[in-house]
C-alpha cells in the first residue's frame, strides 16, 4: 500500500474512531493510538523519507491535512465528553421563574366550520344527515337525477371518470337518490361531502370542493315550503335581517327551478365591492324535484312532491370569512388555518 493509501486509511478510520468513542478513556487511548508518539500518524509520516522527491510534496501536504483533521476530531469528542460527563450541579439549571411554553392549539379547518354550522341549523329544522360513496356509476350520477345522454355534464370536460366505468361524483345529490332507494316517505335529508369536477385551478375554482345537498319529500309539499324552510336556513345562518330572493332557472332534477340570492352579510344590502353593487349575493340553487327522479327510484309521483337545493361551501366560506383564494382550503398552511 502506497504512502498516499496508507494516510487515506488512516483519516477514515481515526475520525470513525473519535466519532464513536463512549469515553474519556476510549477517548484517550484513540489519541495514543492514531495521534500519540508512536501512534500510526507518525509511522505513516517517517515513511515520507522513502518517497521520490515529486511524491514527497504531495504526501507531506496530505500529512499535514490528516493531521490537521484528527487533532479537531479529537478535540471535538473531548468537548462532548466533556459536557456529557460533567456533574449535575456543573450543568446550567432551568429557570423555574420563567412563563412556561404555551402549546399551540388546533382549530376545525374553516370549511369544517361551515359545514357544522349549516347542518346544525337544518337538524333543528327537522332534517337528517346522509352520506354517500364518493366514486359512483352513472344511474346515480346521471340516469336518476334526469340528466340526458346528450347533456354536457356527461363529457370528460365535465367530469371524472374512473378507469372500470366508476365516476366521481359531480354532486352530492347522488346521495339523495341512495336515500330515496332506501327510504319510503316522508323524509327530510341534508347531504354534505366532496364533489370532483375537472374544473381549472384558479382563485375561485378548483377540481375538488365541498356542497351540501338537501332533500324534503311527503305528500303537498309546495314551492312555499321550499321558499320558507331556505328564507329561514339564511336568517339563522348570515343574521335576523338577512334577505332572501329566488331568481328563475334550470337543473335537470328540478322543475320549476330557482337561483337563490340573500342579501349582502357585509353591506346589508346597500351595495359593496362584495356583492359588487347589487345588494344581493348568489348562494345556492334549488327547485320542486323533477317527477322523472321519483320515477327513477320508485317512488309514486302522483302522491308525493318534493323539493331539492344545493349549495357550494367553499362559496360561503370565501363570501362569509373574506377569503380571496379558494387554493388557500387545500394548502395545509397552517399560517392560513390559524386564523379562524
Amino acid at each position: 500500500m502506497s504512502v498516499l493509501d496508507d494516510l487515506n486509511r488512516l483519516r477514515e478510520d481515526a475520525r470513525r474512531a473519535f466519532e464513536r468513542v463512549p469515553g474519556t478513556r476510549e477517548l484517550e487511548q484513540a489519541r495514543v493510538r492514531y495521534l500519540g508518539r508512536s501512534g500510526e500518524l507518525r509511522a505513516a509520516m517517517a515513511r515520507l523519507k522513502e518517497l521520490a522527491r515529486e511524491e514527497k510534496a504531495q504526501a507531506g501536504r496530505l500529512a499535514n491535512t490528516v493531521k490537521g483533521e484528527l487533532t479537531e476530531a479529537y478535540e471535538t469528542a473531548q468537548a462532548r465528553l466533556s459536557a456529557d460527563e460533567a456533574p449535575a450541579h456543573a450543568r446550567p439549571m432551568p429557570d423555574p421563574t420563567l412563563p412556561g411554553r404555551a402549546q399551540p392549539r388546533g382549530t376545525r379547518h374553516p370549511l369544517t366550520q361551515v359545514i357544522e354550522r349549516v347542518v346544525a341549523i337544518f337538524e333543528r329544522l327537522g332534517f337528517d344527515v346522509a352520506d354517500g360513496p364518493e366514486i359512483e356509476d352513472d344511474f346515480h350520477n346521471f340516469t336518476a337525477l334526469n340528466i340526458p345522454e346528450h347533456h354536457p355534464a356527461r363529457d370528460d370536460f365535465d367530469t371524472f371518470f374512473v378507469r372500470g366505468g366508476g365516476i366521481l361524483r359531480s354532486q352530492t345529490s347522488t346521495v339523495q337518490i341512495h336515500v330515496m332507494q332506501n327510504r319510503p316517505p316522508p323524509l327530510r335529508v341534508v347531504a354534505p361531502g366532496r364533489v370532483y369536477r375537472p374544473d381549472a385551478v384558479d382563485a375561485t375554482h378548483f377540481y375538488a370542493f365541498h356542497q351540501i345537498e338537501g332533500l324534503a319529500v311527503d305528500t303537498d309539499i309546495t314551492f312555499a315550503d321550499l321558499k320558507g324552510t331556505l328564507s329561514l336556513w339564511a336568517r339563522e345562518m348570515f343574521g335576523e335581517e338577512t334577505g332572501t330572493r329566488f331568481r328563475p332557472s334550470f337543473f335537470p332534477f328540478t322543475e320549476p327551478s330557482a337561483e337563490m340570492d340573500v342579501s349582502c352579510y357585509f353591506c346589508h344590502g346597500r351595495g359593496c365591492r362584495v356583492c359588487k353593487q347589487s345588494g344581493w349575493i348568489e348562494l345556492l340553487g334549488c327547485g320542486m324535484v323533477d317527477p322523472n327522479v321519483f320515477e327513477a327510484v320508485g317512488y309514486d309521483a302522483e302522491q308525493y312532491t318534493g323539493f331539492a337545493f344545493g349549495m357550494g361551501i367553499e362559496r360561503i366560506a370565501m363570501q362569509s370569512m373574506g377569503i380571496n383564494d379558494i387554493r388557500l382550503f387545500f394548502e395545509n398552511d397552517l399560517r392560513f388555518l390559524g386564523q379562524f
